[in-house]
């Protein structure tokens, strides 16, 4: 074997090796990366999880809102990535406690009873005004002392929360996607999407509450999304007890 074949197989023998070795550590980084995207969703491989709906507001008894559908496309996609299975049930069927299995909720609690029952448990903090007479309040958020009104098609908010009980041994989160209107539904999901990476970084298995403003939806859609802030602490304190209100007129000045 002269010098040339020599260099020939050993180039080969090389570059071999170095492609083995980029497979190797591809492989590693994907497989640290969807632990990591598994873990904060709590979703390991073949794991169950369910995907809790609302109904349409002005629909049959089963009807669901089309962009609440998106919103449940945008979380199949990611449970499929985390190689798990996902469960739909309607809102007023999952009778079951949480903990068991990853739950995903979506919508407000005018359409979804399963979320008034989170959000009177889990989240003391928060009140949803479900007046069905028109006002200036209806369909806002009390979260605190601070009162975010919904401004259709401008300004709208929605919470997006990662919960997990206290003092029990089922650690699988449920996630809220709480949203003024349907589009702002999707808007919770697309960022909970795209942000994912993020979130997990700084909450871990953590617990958060994040108030999202979606901004023109009806020119940008679900997609122009600011964070307002972290509520966390005051979604989780309960609210103080109403302070009956003083009776108007009580009496006039001669």
């Amino acid at each position: 074997m002269n010098d040339d074949v020599r260099n020939i197989v050993l180039g080969v023998i090389a570059a071999g090796i170095s492609a083995s070795l980029g497979w190797v550590a591809r492989t590693y980084l994907y497989r640290r990366k969807l632990r990591r995207k598994q873990a904060f969703f709590g979703l390991p491989d073949n794991s169950e999880s369910l995907l809790v709906v609302n109904r349409g507001a002005a629909g049959p008894e089963f009807s669901v809102m089309r962009y609440d559908v998106f919103a449940l496309l945008e979380l199949a996609a990611l449970i499929k990535d985390c190689n798990a299975h996902a469960q739909i049930l309607p809102h007023d069927t999952a009778r079951q406690g949480f903990g068991e299995r990853t739950e995903f909720c979506v919508g407000g609690p005018a359409s979804n009873r399963r979320m008034a029952a989170h959000l009177s448990s889990l989240l003391p903090g928060v009140r949803v005004n479900v007046d069905a007479e028109p006002g200036p309040d209806r369909g806002s958020f009390l979260v605190g002392p601070e009162r975010y009104r919904v401004d259709h098609g401008k300004e709208e908010y929605a919470l997006l929360a990662r919960l997990t009980a206290e003092r029990s041994q089922n650690t699988r989160p449920v996630f809220l996607f709480c949203g003024q209107t349907s589009i702002t539904n999707q808007a919770a999901t697309r960022y909970l999407a795209r942000n994912q990476e993020r979130l997990a970084r700084k909450y871990g298995g953590g617990s958060f509450v994040l108030l999202l403003k979606v901004i023109n939806s009806q020119a940008y859609g679900p997609d122009v999304v600011e964070l307002v802030e972290d509520v966390t602490r005051a979604a989780q304190t309960p609210l103080p007890a109403a302070t009956p209100a003083a009776p108007r007129n009580s009496h006039r000045a001669s």
